[in-house]
């Protein structure tokens, strides 16, 4: 006989959130690798956005240049790389071959073939051509260690060819062999991102052969992968599984029952999550405010979001292409945005209708000031601008 599922409340999935998320009073990590490994990963598109997410969760913010920047080029206790919904991420290093079976290997593969495809539509060198430049490229790549595309067409000079993608469409343009085929090879895991040219946030990286990893079973990989997400995140429905993942629902729910995931009730409708993780909560979450940069790995959990978003904020805090910019949040909720003034001042605002009270808004404070106390004198422009942002740095 089937038991009725649990019911989880808004009010506990905000408290999960919090505590889960290091987000919470006496919550925050000592070291970036317990952040991403709380968060399954870090969103690594914008280059700032993954020391801002960090810094959000650590006891002593100060630390978070220094030691992030530790652990993603020094100790490689964190790398950068392709993932879900072909979106660049920080991974702890032990979920790269995770990723890589569960995820990677299907786009790769669309990748590889898409680039072969233009290149021959453009009339450039065939597939045999590009592999040899391939290997040319990563044994210059193995020793040099570290480099940038345009080192190493120094070593290999076909890199520097250029071929026309699209001709004749509204949107042709003319692609370099080397930025298209260090994207396959990175989707790949062949290559990975290595020590960017400039400061924290520079988006000018070089790059590096990735460290050797398992080749393991895609299934066995996709539930492992689930499970940590369900972990850190659940519950969460099945149209929010498919949409972190990108794969296909078929693969979802054969990794839900792969592990045993349990289906709870949610006012979204069924929901799922880890073994073993049905019992509530010993208590509520004491009252938390973050500022979290843009693109943060908590904003962009979910698919469905109006549990923690109000759809009335949401045109001012999304670009127009889905992507969340800098959010301020009150005991679980996004409450309004944030930006950095060119003088280093953290300016916030709270939306209208998200009132917080007088505790919130001294709690706020209070994170503003945290935030500019370590970022220091480094200036931020999220790679992706929303309204309530563009609006708030003027």
């Amino acid at each position: 006989m089937s038991r009725t599922p649990r019911h989880i409340t808004t009010t506990e999935r905000r408290a999960r959130l919090a505590l889960r998320h290091r987000l919470a009073p006496g919550t925050h990590a000592t070291a970036p690798e317990a952040v991403a490994d709380s968060l399954v990963a870090l969103h690594g598109t914008d280059p700032a956005t993954v020391y801002l997410a960090v810094g959000a969760r650590l006891a002593d913010p100060s630390a978070t240049v220094p030691e992030t920047t530790r652990a993603l080029y020094e100790d490689r206790t964190l790398l950068r790389m392709h993932g879900m919904r072909h979106t660049v991420f920080v991974f702890p290093a032990d979920l790269t071959a995770i990723v890589h079976a569960s995820t990677g290997l299907a786009v790769a593969a669309r990748e590889r073939a898409s680039l072969v495809k233009d290149m021959a539509k453009a009339g450039a060198p065939d597939a045999a051509w590009l592999k040899e430049v391939e290997g040319s490229l990563l044994s210059a790549l193995t020793l040099r260690g570290q480099a940038t595309a345009a080192e190493l067409a120094v070593d290999e000079p076909r890199l520097r060819e250029q071929f026309v993608y699209a001709a004749g469409k509204n949107y042709e343009g003319v692609h370099t062999v080397s930025t298209r085929l260090l994207r396959v090879l990175g989707v790949e895991g062949k290559v990975v991102r290595g020590r960017p040219l400039g400061g924290w946030t520079s988006s000018q990286f070089r790059w590096a052969v990735a460290p050797e990893h398992p080749e393991l079973d895609i299934a066995e990989a996709q539930a492992e992968l689930l499970a940590r997400w369900l972990t850190a995140c659940g519950p969460a429905t099945e149209a929010d599984l498919k949409w972190w993942t990108g794969w296909r629902v078929t693969d979802v729910r054969r990794a839900l029952t792969t592990i045993g995931a349990e289906p709870v009730s949610l006012d979204e409708g069924t929901g799922y999550v880890a073994a073993g993780d049905l019992a509530p909560l010993a208590g509520p979450a004491e009252p938390w405010a973050a500022l979290l940069p843009g693109l943060d790995p908590t904003a962009m959990g979910w698919q469905q979001r109006d549990w923690y978003l109000a759809p009335e904020l949401r045109p001012a805090l999304f670009d127009g292409s889905g992507n969340v910019g800098p959010t301020v949040w009150w005991d679980g909720r996004v409450v309004g945005g944030w930006a950095q003034r060119p003088d280093g001042e953290i300016a916030w605002r709270i939306l209208d209708g998200a009132g917080v009270g007088r505790e919130g808004e001294a709690a706020i404070g209070v994170a503003a000031e945290r935030l500019r106390g370590w970022v220091g004198t480094t200036r931020l422009t999220p790679r992706f601008r929303t309204p309530v942002e563009r609006e708030l740095s003027a």
